[in-house]
């Protein structure tokens, strides 16, 4: 799977039904070059555009990856 193929695609929680966000980077396994999680962007700063904090979901959080969407089932710590 390419980072184009996931870039921008909409984050949906499915605990709480919540978007998300859509998703800004990838974060991978030095050791194998697997996806190890997405990064969605948090909601501080305007319009959360100037953060450069992220919400981290792991890979095995995601349940569905649709064309135009991902469903997770994330609960933050």
């Amino acid at each position: 799977m390419r980072f184009s193929e996931l870039h921008c695609r909409e984050v949906i929680n499915l605990c709480d039904g919540a978007r998300m966000g859509e998703v800004c980077d990838l974060v991978f396994d030095p050791a194998c070059g697997q996806i190890s999680a997405i990064v969605v962007p948090s909601a501080s700063g305007l319009f959360g555009m100037f953060s450069r904090e992220g919400c981290i979901i792991p890979w095995s959080c995601i349940e569905t990856l649709g064309e135009d969407y991902i469903l997770v089932r994330y609960r933050p710590k």
